[in-house]
């Protein structure tokens, strides 16, 4: 009898898993149960090409042109999984269908965390997480309106940035000291922070939000916890995400801050896989939870190969990646701390620093510098050992360390 593999998420990697799936074993029947009603789409441009309108999600699909079917991979749309029959190795969906497996990916990914302030269905308040989201977000962005990010994140910040495009008045609060706190340094943030000023974005660093309110005419009147009072027409909340681990939790698997599972992606139930923002894997030190494109992708492939009968370890280095006007801000990396930290001074609109422990790149961030980091990954993957000095001189060529 072929083996029955169910992926429970249509995001990069439940796709990815399924597609790793059959390429494992053709002989597999495998399915992919998606709450949408579409072929899987990239999530990365509904911030920026398909707010700026010169993209539209199915432009973009996670599979391809020809969708998930190209790879013989059943689709299920409008798939809501209400129950995991683990003992009977049986998911149950909402419609009442029973859908037996013999092995399973859950790649649920992550839910936005949503404020009290500003609930979901607030009237004129957007959180950005599917295509859905996009296009409403898109139709209320009109030039000459007002808009309020709540978050100065990455997601926060690319909105803000195609709104600013648009010809939007943004305004982003960020409680933190400084944008970007949490994936960059400083002089990173320095930067693309005055990127935003030159756009006409006002940044506020160090404010939360202490009250919102519709009016009545419509749009919102918001007050920082400083006393200053903001009108926004439109109020785009990007605080963060959690993970969706609800029909993990309710079936009795392991959960600490997400699904635990080991480096070969398996949870607590063998035959149950996990991987994406929803997986808590083992991290260098300790057990970490990632939310990039990148590593939704890596981690997908390798549950679904292992969901599939293989037995391969999930060691990617993350990485992540954003557009903001005419700034490519990459990460790569375990960021450590104690590191060492090397500048690597470069001209114009280009930034490249490193993080050194122990006489290797643990952690790396830079802006305009596509080839450079890619470099630095193979040297990151490789443990290669680098002289700091020669990393701080932007005549010692990166690709050439990799050659010692």
């Amino acid at each position: 009898m072929p083996r029955t593999i169910l992926v429970i998420g249509g995001g990069p990697a439940g796709t990815y898993a399924a597609i790793a799936a059959r390429k494992q074993d053709p002989a597999a029947l495998v399915t992919l149960l998606t709450r949408e009603a579409c072929e899987p789409y990239e999530k990365p441009p509904l911030s920026k090409a398909v707010l700026l309108g010169s993209a539209q999600p199915e432009d973009a699909l996670i599979a391809g042109p020809s969708g998930v079917a190209s790879h013989g991979v059943q689709l299920e749309t409008h798939a809501h999984c209400q129950t995991i029959l683990r003992s009977e190795r049986v998911v149950v969906l909402e419609d009442g269908r029973r859908l037996p497996y013999d092995a399973l990916v859950i790649a649920t990914g992550a839910v936005a965390r949503e404020i009290p302030l500003l609930p979901m269905k607030m009237p004129g308040v957007h959180y950005l997480r599917t295509e859905a989201d996009a296009r409403a977000l898109k139709a209320s962005l009109i030039p000459g309106r007002r808009l309020l990010v709540v978050g100065g994140g990455l997601i926060g910040l690319e909105v803000a940035a195609s709104a600013a495009m648009i010809g939007v008045a943004t305004t982003v609060l960020e409680v933190a000291p400084r944008i970007l706190a949490r994936v960059c340094d400083e002089q990173v943030g320095a930067f693309v922070h005055a990127a935003h000023a030159r756009h006409g974005v006002d940044i506020r660093v160090g404010t939360s939000l202490a009250s919102a309110a519709p009016n009545a005419g419509g749009g919102f009147t918001a007050a920082t916890a400083t006393g200053d009072q903001l009108i926004a027409d439109v109020v785009v909340v990007g605080t963060g995400s959690k993970p969706d681990t609800a029909l993990a939790e309710a079936s009795g698997l392991k959960i600490d801050d997400g699904i635990v599972v080991d480096a070969r992606c398996r949870t607590s139930d063998p035959a149950i896989f996990a991987a994406g923002d929803v997986g808590r894997f083992p991290g260098p030190d300790t057990l970490v939870r990632l939310e990039n494109w990148k590593h939704a992708l890596d981690q997908g492939d390798v549950a679904g190969r292992n969901a599939a009968g293989a037995d391969v370890a999930y060691s990617a280095v993350p990485s992540f990646w954003s557009e903001q006007y005419d700034l490519y801000i990459q990460g790569v990396g375990w960021p450590v701390p104690g590191s060492t930290r090397v500048p690597r001074p470069l001209d114009g609109d280009r930034l490249l620093v490193f993080e050194v422990m122990d006489g290797r790149i643990a952690y790396a961030v830079g802006i305009n510098v596509q080839r450079d980091l890619a470099a630095v990954r193979r040297l990151i993957e490789r443990r290669v050992p680098v002289d700091a000095t020669a990393l701080a001189d932007p005549a010692q060529p990166l690709n050439a360390m990799l050659k010692r």
